[in-house]
């Protein structure tokens, strides 16, 4: 009997890999507003649904749905309770792909889980049925009951993918739910530890998904001649067009080559002083009071947590004309009587120096109020760029390099210690090479990102005196989309320094692989 149910199970394993395979796709195809089943109302006067409202967001949120609809409710157009029917619909639907997933991923434990989960399962694919079904009644019902003077109304594309996908997972929802064996009660749920950590590595893997891969779709915007608030159309495909723009235009290409200046003497300094936070953990750990060593470490590291904007906001109440170093020193000037002190210690030199000459200097140097706004000069601005971003990430960054420190053999230190090493040799000899494989791994990945500075720190320090000591690349592809609406040719240069960027990675990885005899990824 016991064999035979094991055979049973056995001959599930397709029919729970379809299903698998069903959910992602449905997961995934909540995300494209094209095709979500409910775009069908076009334009309506001034009623749209949003180009932009997938069947995820119209789920999450009822504005997705309405935004823009606010005349068609008020004119009577339309009724805006089927809106709101259409809202409850979407919710129900993506409930039913939320217990679609977790039956499935119960599936991959033993027959006892596979048997608690099929029950979700099943919950499941009927909760998106219902939800379907609902959709589908809806649209009807608009068709119906519409203004057809002031509503359009079009079959939408991703209905009929929807529909299938639904019916699919419904039949093969019931079969799995009434073909799989019943498990003794008796018998624990238990699931093997790879499938464990590949369920706790999931999550991560979507938000990956969603904000490193998804977004690439957005690529095709390089290759129209597309504008803010428009739609992408055959009309407006112009191929290679901006690529050979950026490379053509004498404008572009001076913009190109200061950018990339800023961008590469930025990454130079980074990489330059990529050593910091290695000697800061070093010496941290030197440290023989651990509650100092705890102290140190926490302030360090809470400026991590410390947004741009937070930092330049500090920055600014502490360096501008009315900030605490001018109204600190011009308080110690009024206290003290600075100026006053200074010409008449000089009166008493009379003899040795020009008498007149350094009191009128030292009037008008101490004499006045110190008004001086250092954010507004431009020199060294890459170096205090630099000085910035280590304050921020330098704990922060020390972490890795503690850890390291950490698995270090003990008994090498005290095995130095027997043979009268000091301190600093102990460093030189145990704690520098045990760091170095960790050092070679955190410099090849800065190589390989040479291309990327990040933007915050540059947009919010960027001033139009600074602007062209810091805008880095990606600043300037924020600039270009977001400040001067000029999306496709942002996207080229995104687009390119993505694909330099992983160029650069396994090149970074050829020269891990022959250094140090280990790939980086």
């Amino acid at each position: 009997m016991e064999v035979n149910v094991n055979e049973k199970a056995k001959r599930m394993r397709i029919p729970y890999i379809i299903m698998r395979l069903l959910t992602i796709i449905a997961a995934v195809l909540m995300f494209f507003p094209t095709l979500s089943p409910l775009n069908f109302i076009s334009q309506a006067g001034q009623a749209k649904i949003k180009p932009t409202a997938s069947l995820f967001t119209s789920a999450i949120s009822y504005k997705e749905l309405t935004d823009g609809m606010g005349r068609a409710f008020d004119k009577g157009w339309l009724n805006e309770t089927y809106f709101i029917l259409m809202f409850i619909t979407s919710i129900i639907f993506l409930l039913g792909i939320i217990f679609v997933g977790i039956g499935v991923c119960m599936s991959l434990g033993n027959l006892r889980m596979k048997t608690v989960g099929n029950r979700s399962l099943f919950g499941g694919v009927l909760t998106m049925l219902a939800g379907m079904a609902g959709m589908f009644g809806l649209y009807q019902l608009i068709i119906n009951t519409m203004n057809a003077e002031k509503i359009t109304v079009y079959f939408p594309v991703g209905m009929p993918l929807y529909m299938i996908l639904t019916m699919l997972m419904v039949i093969l929802g019931v079969y799995i739910f009434v073909a799989t064996p019943k498990a003794d009660k008796s018998e624990k749920m238990e699931m093997e530890t790879k499938y464990k950590l590949f369920l706790m590595l999931m999550p991560f893997l979507a938000l990956v998904f969603a904000f490193s891969y998804l977004p690439l779709f957005s690529w095709r915007y390089a290759f129209f001649d597309y504008e803010a608030g428009g739609e992408l159309s055959k009309d407006n495909f112009v191929g290679f067009k901006w690529f050979l723009s950026l490379v053509q235009n004498p404008t572009y290409v001076k913009r190109i080559v200061r950018v990339l200046r800023n961008t590469l003497v930025m990454s130079g300094l980074g990489i330059a002083t990529s050593w910091v936070p290695m000697f800061f953990a070093i010496f941290l750990m030197e440290v023989k009071s651990v509650r100092f060593r705890k102290l140190v470490q926490l302030f360090t590291t809470v400026p991590n947590f410390i947004s741009w904007v937070m930092v330049y906001a500090i920055a600014f109440a502490i360096f501008q004309t009315d900030g605490f170093i001018n109204t600190f020193v011009n308080q110690i000037f009024d206290t003290f009587n600075v100026a006053e002190v200074l010409c008449a210690i000089v009166n008493n030199f009379s003899d040795i120096v020009n008498t007149e000459g350094a009191i009128g200097f030292i009037n008008k140097v101490f004499g006045t109020k110190w008004d001086t706004n250092y954010l507004m000069p431009t020199d060294f601005m890459w170096v205090k760029m630099l000085l910035w971003g280590i304050w921020k990430s330098l704990g922060w960054s020390a972490i890795i390099y503690i850890s390291s420190i950490a698995g270090i053999d003990q008994q090498l230190y005290e095995a130095a210690t027997v043979d009268g090493a000091g301190r600093f040799q102990k460093i030189r000899y145990i704690t520098l090479p045990g760091l170095l494989p960790t050092y070679v791994v955190m410099l090849v990945m800065s190589i390989a990102g040479i291309l990327s500075n990040g933007m915050d720190q540059y947009l919010v320090f960027a001033t139009p005196n600074n602007k062209k000591f810091i805008e880095v690349l990606d600043l300037y592809v924020y600039n270009l989309g977001i400040g001067s609406g000029d999306i496709p040719l942002s996207t080229v240069v995104g687009m390119t320094k993505s694909i330099v960027s992983v160029a650069l990675l396994f090149v970074a990885n050829k020269v891990s692989k022959a250094i140090r005899g280990e790939n980086v990824v």
